[in-house]
């Protein structure tokens, strides 16, 4: 289902960054993503890690429906078409990361990258599957990693089917209990601090990472701390506008892009 890129004039950011789409994994919600790439337009695109999912593809065999192919055409279309795209790859598609510093298809594989942002600022952008051994993960989230994640998927998609029939827009189950146990949130607070104290530590203005399929923009310090969020759960994006703002979008059935986060820092 075509949402928005046939019903109005393209979104135009100077920059946008998505992370965890997760391609190639039978949760990734490459309809919205698909939408959501064929209705903006941005000077550069930051693909910030896990936009294939490799590690699902070796575990489970290979999953690769029609709307995955297209991401990939609509992403390298852009790149060959004066977007300038740059991928740093993440842990589910790390295999990647051997490419760091060569271009494929006009694409940029970094394996960290500086984005200057409009304003001035200087961002570090990295995936943020680099804490993981200072950032313990909860029993829970190591069960959601896995089968249990899988679960709450499998369910969400029959949630929504039902939401669907009653009018109501997408919903995700795993991010609803994510922001709701004690564990999670508190790994998420912690994995947030980590990464922002690398950013101090580097002596830049903020950083953009993905990993933990959370959006959010805060400032903690004297570092503005943003994460872009995934393409399973949220389906979120963050995206800069000409002036330098930061904002998240959210992208779903809803027929429109919803702002569920900004800051004008």
């Amino acid at each position: 289902m075509s949402i928005g890129a046939d019903m109005m004039p393209p979104h135009r950011y100077r920059t946008v960054f998505i992370s965890d789409t997760h391609l190639g994994f039978r949760g990734a919600r490459a309809d919205f993503l698909l939408d959501f790439l064929r209705s903006t337009e941005a000077q550069t695109l930051y693909l910030v890690g896990d936009i294939v999912d490799v590690w699902e593809m070796e575990r489970r065999g290979l999953f690769w429906p029609r709307e995955h192919s297209q991401v990939l055409r609509e992403i390298v279309g852009k790149a060959e078409n004066g977007t300038r795209v740059v991928y740093v790859p993440g842990n589910h598609d790390e295999k990647f990361r051997e490419f760091a510093g060569s271009m494929i298809h006009n694409v940029e594989i970094e394996r960290q990258s500086i984005h200057r942002t409009a304003d001035g600022r200087r961002f570090l952008v990295m995936h943020g599957d680099e804490f993981d051994a200072a950032v313990k993960c909860s029993r829970l989230l190591s069960a959601l990693g896995n089968h249990g994640y899988d679960f709450l998927l499998r369910t969400n998609r029959i949630v929504n089917a039902v939401r669907r029939e009653f009018g109501f827009p997408y919903w995700s189950l795993a991010a609803f209990l994510k922001h709701r146990v004690g564990n999670a949130v508190s790994y998420i607070q912690r994995f947030e601090e980590a990464v922002a104290r690398e950013a101090e530590k580097r002596g830049v203005d903020g950083i953009v990472a993905g990993h933990i399929h959370h959006a959010e923009i805060r400032r903690i310090g004297d570092v503005l701390y943003c994460n872009d969020g995934d393409w399973v759960e949220s389906c979120t994006a963050l995206v800069e506008d000409a002036r330098g703002t930061l904002e998240i979008v959210h992208w779903s059935d809803a027929a429109q892009e919803v702002r569920i986060s900004a800051t004008a820092a």
